[in-house]
């Protein structure tokens, strides 16, 4: 493959720094993205027909993540070779090491999730989302508020200022890559369609992880938690945020008021 050719550093830098992500075009063949596709996409139809995929979880609202397995080895050795891992690092020098592998799987009929950075605030991470689909307003294309990684919201400023005002929808096309900064508010959105939605991400917290990302669960593809456990209780809270979630936000405004907890994502 040829070296992908990204604009200047400067102005990507200028756009990552005010907010807080950028979009590069056609990073990915789509060959290999799709191949990559039907495996995932298998292994989920096999996994919930087996009885093996856990009750609750991010089951019940849509939003699973998932280890995409060794496979994907070959998708972050292309981003190397064209420059944008080299980016990455030049962006957020933090990102040091080899990033941990993982996988958002939005499921069909999942519902919008509230706002959040990911993890603490400070304590930022570089994380760089590949679109193995093109990823529509249909299928959940992520929402996020610009900006907002520039200073730390409690969760009761966030409101009180209408940092949602910001609302900004980024579709993106097979091959896509989202690079975006951790402590960037965002949250998933529903997937309308009939199939599942899957978007790979490669993630450089406390700077990345010695040994080899690709062989966590011996390199084979696993569907994990999402946000709720699995458990009875976890169930319960899961199902309330789905029937009623200005209950989770109340929860977090009035937390705000008396707790810097808001550092982190919840």
């Amino acid at each position: 493959m040829e070296s992908f050719q990204l604009e200047s550093l400067d102005k990507l830098s200028s756009d990552f720094n005010r907010d807080g992500y950028i979009v590069i075009r056609g990073a990915v063949p789509k060959d290999m993205l799709t191949a990559f596709h039907a495996r995932v996409t298998a292994e989920f139809d096999r996994t919930k027909a087996n009885g093996e995929l856990f009750a609750g979880g991010g089951s019940i609202s849509g939003h699973l993540n998932c280890f995409p397995g060794a496979e994907t080895r070959v998708i972050y050795d292309l981003l190397e070779q064209r420059g944008l891992i080299d980016m990455v690092r030049k962006l957020h020098p933090k990102s040091k090491l080899q990033p941990n592998v993982g996988c958002n799987f939005n499921l069909p009929g999942s519902v919008a999730q509230h706002y959040h950075p990911d993890g603490l605030y400070v304590k930022d991470f570089a994380i760089l989302n590949i679109a193995v689909v093109d990823t529509t307003l249909e299928n959940g294309a992520i929402d996020v508020l610009p900006g907002t990684h520039t200073r730390f919201y409690r969760f009761w400023q966030y409101a009180i200022e209408r940092q949602y005002k910001r609302s900004t929808r980024v579709p993106l096309n097979q091959g896509d890559v989202l690079f975006r900064i951790s402590n960037l508010w965002h949250r998933g959105m529903p997937n309308q369609t009939a199939v599942p939605r899957p978007m790979l991400a490669f993630t450089w917290e406390d700077g990345g992880r010695d040994g080899d990302p690709f062989m966590i669960y011996d390199g084979k593809i696993r569907f994990l938690q999402n946000w709720y456990r699995s458990n009875l209780v976890g169930r319960l809270r899961e199902r309330t945020f789905v029937a009623a979630p200005i209950t989770y936000s109340a929860v977090r405004f009035v937390r705000s008021l008396y707790s810097d907890r808001g550092y982190s994502a919840w």
